[in-house]
């Protein structure tokens, strides 16, 4: 199930100070300036993770088929912005609105980590949300695939904040109507990438399906890029850099 996350192993830089905050389903594996980097950020990353779960857990109770429906969900009024985000994200792709909290949860912890750095990546169980100042290298981890390990995505920092959200239906805990070993989404909202990353994910069967998955992924207003990976096929569409994962940014 690859529920341990080894594959942050390899993910390090020698100008970025890494650390984990946990709390209940949420574990988030944070990047920052490392000459920035202070004991306080932990304590505000820890803080900010509570304050955004307590605000979901609070609203799912008055709105319990917010965390059930796989399909785009019509917001109570008194719903908080974080679900808002991600209710908007779920319609944009066509999927549930929890298909996007973890890029959600990610994307509001780093910028609220951004009051205190210049460069933040905030790693949530495989979405990620970056702002950088230099070229940064995300590595595409798909399983048994032939691609995993042996790819990267390089980042340009003049594209600006960023979510690189991915999807699998042979990787890890999550639930995908799919078979895709890594459906990657790149766009400007986080939450937005992930859930666009389970609506492509999910219509990925065989290797012959990852042209279908990438015809989905331009079609979703918001995404600037994509990569569909299923055993040996590839497939890649928009702000896509693919390297040889050889050097550690």
């Amino acid at each position: 199930m690859y529920v341990q996350r080894t594959y942050r192993c390899g993910q390090s830089s020698q100008d970025l100070y890494f650390f984990q905050v946990r709390l209940k389903e949420t574990d988030l594996y944070i990047g920052v300036d490392r000459k920035m980097y202070t004991p306080e950020l932990v304590k505000i990353a820890e803080e900010l993770v509570w304050q955004y779960r307590n605000q979901l857990e609070l609203y799912i109770q008055e709105d319990p088929e917010f965390r059930i429906t796989f399909e785009p969900h019509f917001l109570l009024p008194t719903a908080p912005a974080i679900a808002r985000i991600m209710g908007q994200a779920a319609w944009q792709a066509g999927v549930g609105p929890m298909a996007a909290v973890a890029g959600a949860i990610a994307e509001a912890v780093g910028r609220g980590l951004l009051t205190k750095v210049r460069e933040v990546m905030v790693e949530n169980g495989g979405d990620i949300f970056l702002k950088i100042r230099r070229p940064r290298l995300v590595g595409i981890f798909a399983g048994t695939s032939p691609y995993s390990h042996r790819l990267a995505l390089e980042i340009d920092p003049r594209w600006g904040a960023l979510g690189v959200c991915t999807s699998s239906g042979t990787v890890g805990p999550s639930f995908s109507a799919g078979r895709a070993d890594a459906a990657v989404i790149l766009a400007p909202s986080t939450a937005l990438a992930d859930a666009a990353a389970t609506a492509v994910g999910n219509v990925v069967q065989t290797p012959a399906d990852v042209e279908k998955g990438l015809k989905l992924a331009r079609s979703i207003q918001g995404v600037i890029g994509a990569v569909v990976i299923k055993e040996d096929k590839l497939a890649a569409w928009g702000k896509v850099k693919l390297v040889p994962l050889t050097v550690d940014r």
